[in-house]
């Protein structure tokens, strides 16, 4: 006889607590087999495809493709142990961070805050809730940020109807609510003159969701955290571009200009360890780490992500070329894994890719430090007391004034010009 089995939403890792369905790649009737993937989802990091750990005919997906579903939520059943099964009715357990598996539905390892009420409390928010009533009565949201948006427009959620499992109201209810201008909690106050309807603008309403979701909040939160300040220089690139173009007519693989910059930053940081910190808080203290994991900008049609270089540190301008190419082109596809978008200690950002000279980072916290590279073009240089036509970048530090001071970051930054300016200084220190 078959066995039904629920596979739930697994912890993708890294804090995430929710994923956008992309893209169904099983039907309803169709025969899967263990660890095959089910769905594509976006996080707030990545495109990952999530595997089943159920071999079997699947019997029931949940969650149209466009819709958000929370962290341990159903997303498909399956039926082992029919003639059609492929076979292992355990499972396979090789699936994604902090989700097991067995004969019983699987629960949720991820303690919510919602979750840490008393067990009547927990009754009552629990997603197998009934549909939401006009009242009193509790209201089947199983996201805080869905209660939040909620809460800041102004809208009942007893005013909806989930559209999730068993009634649980999805952020696509909320933004649905708000787009269709559902009746608010908190009406507007009356004014004396009522406003004509052509002097009110009307909009265009972009959802603040995955990728785009995740680098509003990290830039909200370095801009209320951090202190921070901004020191730039101009720099004459023209030995370093000559440089570049030497080691790549040898016939070895070619190293890009981005690469070169990154070991020069981790030369740098080796000097002035300072800026490879982190700040705690909570224990009012400086963390100064030993390992360099260079993050560097990239930008995709999805939005602006940060790979990570880990121990670049160790590795030489060749390998870190390599890594940064492969790093760069699963960012453009979407297959960058959350471990690959996480735990950086200081970041790379060349926005001279746009075309701009300078800008001001906004330092990507946790970290203490971006260092900024605009565009390397010609310009009137005064070269050996002789004015000249050189290859000029303007170079910008932003970083944490609260683990250095203004020395140690134009100290930091004079290294970093000095090496562009002359190759051989980043030689002598190797």
């Amino acid at each position: 006889m078959a066995q039904v089995l629920e596979f739930r939403l697994p912890d993708l890792g890294e804090g995430l607590t929710e994923a956008l369905i992309v893209r169904w790649l099983v039907e309803v009737g169709e025969v899967v087999a263990v660890d095959q993937p089910v769905v594509e989802v976006e996080t707030a990091k990545a495109m990952v495809d999530v595997p089943c750990p159920y071999g079997g005919v699947v019997t029931a997906r949940f969650g149209e493709e466009g819709t958000e579903l929370p962290v341990g939520a159903p997303l498909v059943t399956v039926a082992v142990g029919t003639p059609a099964d492929t076979g292992d009715a355990q499972g396979s357990g090789n699936v994604l961070v902090g989700y097991g598996t067995s004969e019983a539905p699987a629960r949720r390892r991820r303690v919510r805050r919602e979750q840490a009420a008393p067990a009547a409390a927990v009754a009552a928010t629990d997603v197998q809730a009934p549909a939401p009533a006009r009242g009193d009565g509790p209201v089947p949201v199983i996201s805080p940020l869905v209660r939040r948006l909620a809460r800041e427009n102004g809208l009942d959620l007893r005013e909806l109807a989930g559209s999730g499992p068993d009634g649980l109201i999805l952020r696509a209810d909320v933004e649905r609510a708000l787009r269709d201008g559902v009746a608010r909690t908190e009406s507007p106050a009356p004014t004396a003159t009522p406003v004509p309807a052509a002097a009110s603008a009307e909009g265009t309403r972009v959802p603040l969701k995955g990728i785009r979701g995740a680098v509003a909040d990290k830039l909200s939160r370095s801009r209320r955290e951090i202190p921070d300040a901004t020191c730039w220089v101009d720099a004459d690139a023209t030995e370093l571009m000559h440089a570049r173009e030497q080691m790549n007519a040898a016939g070895a693989p070619k190293i890009s200009l981005l690469a070169l910059l990154a070991r020069i930053c981790t030369a740098a940081l080796a000097r002035y360890p300072e800026l490879n910190s982190t700040v705690d808080l909570e224990a009012r203290e400086i963390v100064r780490l030993d390992r360099v994991h260079l993050g560097f900008a990239a930008q995709t049609d999805r939005g602006l992500v940060v790979p990570v270089v880990r121990d670049a540190h160790t590795r030489n301008a060749e390998w870190l070329s390599a890594e940064i190419a492969r790093l760069t082109e699963a960012a453009r596809t979407g297959t960058l894994t959350p471990a690959e978008l996480t735990g950086g200690t200081f970041t790379l950002n060349n926005y001279g890719v746009f075309g701009v000279d300078g800008s001001t980072p906004i330092v990507n916290h946790p970290e203490a430090a971006m260092l900024g590279v605009g565009r390397i073009v010609p310009k009137p240089w005064v070269h050996e007391g002789e004015l000249a036509v050189r290859q000029v970048v303007q170079l910008g530090l932003t970083f944490d004034h609260r683990v250095c001071d203004g020395g140690t970051a134009g100290g930091f930054l004079r290294y970093v010009a000095d090496c562009v300016e002359q190759p051989a200084v980043l030689l002598r220190t190797l």
